[in-house]
């Protein structure tokens, strides 16, 4: 343990003799009746700081700072080179409504529980989600022969489907107009 605590302060030593030696020569080189004396900001006296602000720099500033919401994308009449879809710009006359997410997606998840089980949910549902739930049921029917069990829940606007139809699900929420 001394081997390494002699080098610290022989390092410590090497830097700190410049400013010892440069402390010598300032000190020799003033009058005598010349002090120097350190002020802190604690000693009493308080100092009158005046504040400018600059708004010319603080165009860099904003660059930095995250928009505080998503911006509205730009009209488009077809899909997006990413795959992206706009919404139609007349919402469908249907009992239901389903909101796109923060993002503009359309809000249709998949989740996978207990490492085995496998869902779609279906977010942000405004209106009859229980004829929602019913169209659902119907074009799953059609789509794979079979009617998949599903879970309406009132108080969060969703519903959760068993099994993984996410893509089936948003590309029949295009087509009606989502």
């Amino acid at each position: 343990m001394a081997a390494p605590v002699a080098s610290l302060t022989s390092r410590l030593r090497i830097r700190l003799k410049p400013c010892q030696t440069w402390l010598k020569l300032f000190k020799t080189a003033l009058p005598s009746t010349v002090r120097l004396q350190t002020t802190s900001s604690t000693a009493g006296e308080r100092r009158n700081t005046v504040i400018v602000e600059s708004t010319e720099e603080y165009k860099y500033v904003e660059r930095l700072i995250p928009p505080t919401q998503i911006p509205t994308p730009p009209h488009r009449d077809g899909p997006a080179p990413s795959g992206w879809t706009p919404p139609s710009a007349v919402p469908p006359a249907l009992p239901y409504m389903i909101r796109r997410s923060r993002m503009h997606n359309i809000p249709v998840y998949t989740d996978i529980t207990n490492s085995t089980r496998k869902t779609t949910l279906v977010r942000k549902i405004e209106g009859d989600i229980w004829a929602l739930e019913k169209d659902v049921k119907e074009y799953l029917e059609q789509l794979t022969g079979k009617v998949p069990p599903t879970s309406v829940n009132e108080v969060t606007r969703s519903i959760r489907i068993k099994g993984h139809y996410d893509k089936e699900l948003k590309d029949w929420l295009l087509k009606k107009g989502f």
